[in-house]
């Protein structure tokens, strides 16, 4: 099977067609021949059995076996497991020219590689002579051997997937075509193989739904309608074959598209080109002069009141068309007066009263307010934002802001008062820090995990935490991979920026790649104990396939961080990101790593390139990228690369490259398996430099030391003991007490005065965020089905949970938790009550349904008491495992209500959890 070892640098090349280059009119002589040529021809729409009726009157009937299901009209739905249908042997024996054609719908969570069709044979779980088509990588090959053999044509990008599809290969004369619904997508000329060609005529692996290498996946989704023709039909039949799913694609694809809530517009809307199903829409409007045809809103003027007008989508498919309209109200516009005000109001300077560095200071606003700062103290922070300390032991500074904010004959102003603080004392570096993930096995191993060095030993390590993680990912995939830490230029305020990725539980690597997270996780520390609250930040725009391996870089030219991170980009007018393309570095600058600029490319070399991290040595940049011998001579290797520009460009045409080539093939002259993800540090001594590099394959990192990376001498040191199973982190220097304040970890949770960590009334109120009563600011977050009634959350037993924050139980030697609930008769278990790292309780009493109950628990000195409405029903003693945050919530697979929940930093007495009732 051709590409198939597909690996990140894979960027397909093909002819493509388009439906407007290739329309033909369908005359009835095309239908009444396309029974003409038949060898078999299964419909697939009975409704039921294990044989498959050949209706083409040769009575080679198939055999359906495995994870399957009849559907009737819908035809046979394969579950990707084993489902698929067995055509007889020798089907292709004696043919010069072929047509196969199916419809079929692949399902959205399609696992690759696969077949929709492979007819051939199979040897030592290879192919071994086969015809195919496979929506991924949208082709079809013809092959006498394995992979190697294939002659292929290939549409340059992947098959739409959840809606149904004609696919058609047709070969003859030595010209192969593959249409999508009757329409030419690619043509090859030149092939030299006949099907009557393959295995001599003997085939004995023919198959939908089934690859003729064993080890490939099977086709998830449903199929009708297959066809195997002994000529090359026309492409007048190949149309009106594709006429039954092409007809109705327009129709589908204009009523799935969603402009969001157009009753009360006040912004420009992004109106679409092209939709997912393949549809090209264009755009009318009753009103141009209030929303043009591209979607740009000009608002009636102030008390002029609103506006009510059409957009008619027109979607064109394949020669078919289909409209909709959509009403739009445009809101008048508001006073000039009013944009200022509010734009002044939205202006947030994060960290106002503890100002650590360089901050962002915008000069503009919604509305296009101008903002205009002025500095009383530019020696202290200037008017664009740069911020001098004072010097270590002094007292902070204060520094006072002001910006006028102007819209026409506008303007008004507000002023800020910030709190600059001094300059931490220098520390010599001496230990270590590592952040990594473990791998895809578990929800656990998808997380931050921490490790520390054995004093100023980089090569041995004791892991935080026990091992398990220390950082959660909330938001986005709820997967976090390839932690990145970096200490700011002053040295006392750490930024860990992340991958929002999910595997263990996702939905692939395809998708991933195509279609995944355009957000960077991030979290902040001053201490590197204490981390902040996440942040999910939107950095890519809509043209990116995923946001991989975020790291940074700070820039004294600038004042600000370069974040670099690697991006598949598609075009855009390939919104359903089905086309080839390659990944490639892209960069933005932040001060803060809240505000980011526009992504812009940074190392494009023409073939893809991920996971750089740079490294500053002298007056030169090192840049260590993943490359598969593109910039550098060998495969999945890291080149090293050196510049005096952080932000130097290279795209396809640069030459010679501003980034110089230092040294490649690193891991290929020391004998290892291929790399990823490298992180560089220099030795505290200074004496060394080290890379860990990602074995992903075999024993993920491994460290490679050189005494120089303007003259690199590589080796892999005989002894070191890294944590189990790191994979693409961060070594960061720490100084001693840091060092030691990681082995310590957090300090105990606060609470008021009461003891009270946080409290949560969860009667009434609207939307996901639930205020903490307590008045530690500790909000919850609803998640999934659950939804809020004036007796309590309602939680759907499903996917539902009330996010509690972190660091809820930290470093507590006692607690007490309590909530009043009602559980539902229909209850399934298990289920959790409440999950405060591994303080789990519900599931495993009786606890009696329909009714209210205040279930209360308290944990001191290893033993362990439940209260059902203040009498002790449980007690357990010799419990060892302290409550430690790894992922806090309440009401995981709960079916029922809930009305309060209340944590304490303390073990209540026994007359205030009776108290508790009321």
């Amino acid at each position: 099977m051709s590409f198939r070892h597909l690996t990140f640098t894979s960027a397909l090349v093909a002819v493509a067609l388009t439906a407007a280059g290739l329309a033909i009119s369908v005359t009835t002589s095309s239908a009444a021949t396309l029974d003409d040529g038949l060898v078999v021809h299964y419909d697939l729409t009975q409704a039921s059995g294990t044989t498959v009726p050949d209706t083409s009157g040769f009575g080679r009937d198939g055999t359906v076996s495995g994870d399957t299901a009849w559907l009737g009209a819908e035809g046979l739905r394969l579950g990707g497991t084993s489902g698929h249908v067995r055509l007889p042997d020798n089907v292709l024996r004696g043919l010069t020219d072929v047509t196969v054609s199916v419809q079929v719908e692949i399902a959205a969570d399609q696992p690759v590689p696969y077949f929709l069709w492979g007819l051939g044979n199979t040897l030592d779980n290879s192919g071994n002579g086969y015809l195919f088509a496979t929506g991924d990588q949208f082709r079809a090959s013809i092959a006498t051997g394995n992979w190697s053999t294939e002659q292929t044509v290939d549409s340059g990008r992947n098959l739409a997937r959840g809606s149904w599809r004609t696919i058609t290969y047709t070969l003859g004369s030595g010209t192969a075509i593959l249409y999508e619904d009757g329409v030419a997508v690619a043509r090859k000329t030149g092939v030299t193989i006949t099907p009557g060609s393959i295995g001599g005529g003997t085939t004995t692996a023919n198959h939908l739904g089934r690859s003729v290498y064993p080890l490939d996946q099977h086709l998830k989704g449903k199929i009708r309608d297959f066809r195997l023709y002994g000529r090359a039909l026309s492409a007048g039949e190949a149309r009106e074959l594709g006429k039954g799913t092409a007809a109705g694609r327009p129709a589908a694809d204009v009523a799935a598209l969603n402009l969001g809530n157009t009753s009360a517009v006040t912004e420009n809307l992004t109106l679409p080109t092209r939709t997912p199903g393949g549809s090209v829409i264009s755009w009318e409007s009753s009103r141009p002069s209030v929303m043009s045809a591209t979607g740009v809103v000009t608002r009636p003027a102030p008390r002029t009141g609103d506006v009510t007008l059409t957009l008619t989508a027109t979607a064109t498919y394949a020669g078919y068309t289909a409209t909709r309209d959509f009403a739009v109200t445009v809101l008048e516009d508001i006073t000039d007066r009013q944009k200022v005000d509010n734009a002044l109001k939205a202006i947030v300077i994060h960290d106002e009263d503890a100002i650590r560095g360089n901050i962002t200071l915008p000069v503009k606003g919604a509305r296009d307010v101008k903002f205009t700062w002025q500095s009383s103290d530019p020696g202290v922070v200037t008017a664009t934002g740069e911020v001098t300390r004072p010097p270590a032991g002094s007292r902070p500074r204060l520094a006072r802001l002001s910006v006028k904010a102007t819209k026409g004959y506008t303007t008004s102003t507000r002023y800020f008062t910030l709190t600059v603080l001094p300059l931490p004392r220098k520390a010599a570096m001496e230990g270590y820090m590592f952040a990594y993930f473990t791998g895809e096995a578990s929800e656990d191993t998808e997380q931050v995990h921490f490790a520390v060095s054995r004093g100023n030993d980089p090569l041995h390590w004791d892991e935080l935490n026990g091992g398990r993680p220390v950082l959660r990912s909330k938001h986005g995939e709820t997967g976090v991979r390839d932690p990145f830490i970096i200490r700011s230029p002053e040295g006392d305020r750490f930024f860990l920026v992340a991958t929002d990725l999910q595997i263990h539980d996702g939905r692939g690597w395809d998708a991933a790649m195509r279609h995944g997270s355009r957000y960077l996780e991030i979290w902040e520390s001053t201490d590197l104990v204490t981390w902040s609250e996440q942040r999910h930040v939107l950095v890519s725009d809509a043209t990116a396939g995923m946001t991989w391996a975020p790291e940074a870089t700070y820039d004294p030219l600038i004042g600000a961080y370069v974040v670099y991170w690697a991006s598949n980009v598609y075009s855009a007018a390939d919104p359903g990101h089905t086309g080839s393309t390659y990944p490639r570095m892209m960069y933005s600058t932040t001060r803060d790593f809240r505000t980011f600029t526009t992504p812009q490319v940074w190392n494009d070399p023409g073939s893809g390139v991920i996971d750089s991290t740079v490294l500053k040595e002298g007056e030169y940049y090192y840049r260590f990228t993943t490359d598969e011998k593109v910039i550098g001579s060998c495969t999945r290797d890291i080149v090293l690369e050196r510049s005096k520009d952080l932000r130097a460009v290279d795209l396809p045409g640069t030459g010679p490259r501003n980034w110089e080539l230092v040294d490649d093939c690193v891991r290929t002259r020391l004998g290892t398996d291929w790399v990823e993800g490298p992180t560089a540090f220099k030795s505290n001594d200074g004496s060394k430099f080290y890379v860990f590099m990602d074995e992903t394959p075999r024993r993920g990192y491994l460290p490679f030391v050189t005494d120089s990376l303007e003259n690199p001498n590589w080796s892999i040191p005989a002894d070191y003991q890294l944590p189990a199973k790191p994979r693409h982190g961060t070594v960061l220097p720490v100084s001693k007490a840091e060092l030691e304040r990681l082995r310590q970890g957090p300090p105990p949770v606060r609470g008021n005065k009461k003891g009270v960590v946080a409290d949560y009334d969860l009667t009434g109120g609207t939307g996901s965020a639930i205020a903490d009563r307590s008045g530690n600011g500790r909000t919850a977050t609803i998640r999934g089905d659950v939804g809020r009634s004036p007796a309590g959350l309602v939680f759907g037993g499903t996917d539902g949970q009330l996010q509690l924050p972190d660091n809820l139980t930290t470093g507590l030697d006692g607690l007490t938790v309590s909530a009043q609930v009602w559980i539902d008769s229909a209850q399934r278990t298990p289920y959790s009550l409440w999950d405060l790292g591994e303080l789990d309780v519900g599931g495993e009493q009786a606890l009696p349904r329909g009714n209210w109950h205040t279930i209360t628990c308290t944990l001191a000195n290893g033993t362990a008491r439940l209260f059902d409405n203040a009498v002790e029903f449980a007690k357990f003693d010799g419990v060892t495992v302290n409550p430690h945050d790894t992922s806090n919530s309440a009401g995981r697979y709960l079916k029922g209500k809930m009305r309060r929940l209340t944590v304490w930093n303390r073990v209540l007495t026994t007359q205030e959890i009776a108290a508790l009732r009321r």
